[in-house]
């Protein structure tokens, strides 16, 4: 059995390997897979025949957790090659996942960036043809902060105080029935919520399109995200907390707003934002419910309203059948502006939950 020993010359920082850890694969173990992976992927490639990149991405993942698994069973043992094998899968996978969001990201900026300047976002597209230039997406900007922020003081207080109910005083079947409804809205398309409100508002008034009727269906689609996201922010409190609160006597009402909320506060800001991110790109209820208008309207009940997603929808031919350069170079613009936009209130959810955070010494 091998001992460690320091009483030669060697330095002590350069410790020789345990007897307890065993032999171990070298750093440049992992390079070197992804290397021999990534070669025997393009001489299959060029060899075989295929077309494309996507199969020689594939197969050169598959061969790289091929060639690092059996290297760590020849040098580490079956134990180790199987706790290797399961964390580079845990790996690729997020890879996978990462891959795919940052080439579309990629693309709309590589696709909208032409459009965007300071034009493009103080106009709108009132007067403005398929044929020529110019316009811009003030309008849409407009219309989708207005119908979002409208969606977002209809669902929130409904949706924090459901998830207070849950937390806090849901017991029985009445709570199992509400949870049981929330998981079901979670998974509404939201074409159906949009054809709802068509149904008991436009139709059943004999109203004509408008904003607000728009807000109200995003609201339906805010509210289950609302409610468990808040329901997940609250159950994070510690029990110590309300207990403790109790012991002094204080009532529940009260320790739920003086203890509760503001110990939840930053999680239930974040929730709030990403809720609200959410909905901010919906197309399907707002066809049905709002329609598109290129002029600007800040009028929540009168006559239609643009919208971001309205105006991509439109500018792609969808609306008026015409597609001409500038309706593209339009359509990519204002997606690069929803996505700013949805970028912009998630990073606005990271700072207020790491100011509002309790301080802890």
């Amino acid at each position: 059995m091998a001992t460690l020993s320091y009483s030669d010359n060697r330095s002590p920082l350069k410790k020789a390997p345990s007897a307890l850890v065993g032999n171990r694969i070298p750093s440049w173990a992992v390079p070197a897979s992804a290397a021999i992976a990534v070669g025997l992927a393009l001489a299959a490639k060029f060899g075989i025949g295929w077309e494309g990149w996507g199969t020689a991405f594939f197969t050169a993942a598959a061969l790289f957790i091929i060639v690092l698994t059996a290297w760590s069973f020849s040098v580490e043992g079956k134990r180790r090659a199987k706790d290797r094998f399961a964390s580079t899968l845990i790996y690729a996978s997020f890879v996978a996942a990462l891959v795919p969001l940052t080439l579309i990201l990629g693309f709309i900026v590589v696709k909208g960036a032409g459009a965007l300047d300071w034009n493009f976002l103080t106009h709108s597209m009132n007067g403005v043809s398929t044929r020529v230039g110019g316009g811009g997406v003030y309008a849409a900007i407009l219309g989708t902060l207005l119908q979002v922020g409208l969606a977002s003081l209809i669902a929130l207080p409904v949706g924090i105080l459901t998830a207070i109910y849950l937390v806090e005083y849901g017991k029985g079947r009445f709570a199992k029935a509400v949870t049981f409804f929330v998981d079901v809205m979670t998974g509404v398309p939201s074409i159906v919520a949009g054809l709802f409100v068509f149904t008991f508002l436009l139709l059943g008034f004999g109203l004509r399109p408008f904003g607000a009727a728009g807000s109200i269906a995003l609201a339906i689609l805010m509210l289950p995200v609302a409610v468990r996201s808040s329901e997940e922010m609250l159950k994070l409190v510690p029990r110590e907390l309300r207990e403790s609160s109790y012991a002094l006597g204080v009532p529940k009402w009260r320790t739920i707003l003086k203890v509760v909320l503001p110990t939840a506060l930053s999680g239930l800001i974040t929730s709030a934002l990403l809720a609200i991110a959410r909905v901010a790109g919906e197309t399907a209820p707002l066809i049905l419910l709002v329609g598109y208008a290129p002029r600007i309207n800040a009028d929540l009940f009168g006559d239609d309203q643009a919208t971001l997603p309205m105006m991509i929808w439109d500018q792609l031919g969808k609306r008026g059948g015409s597609v001409t350069q500038f309706t593209i170079e339009r359509a990519w613009g204002a997606a690069l502006v929803l996505v700013l936009i949805i970028l912009i209130l998630n990073i606005v959810a990271r700072l207020i939950a790491k100011l509002t955070q309790p301080k802890s010494r």
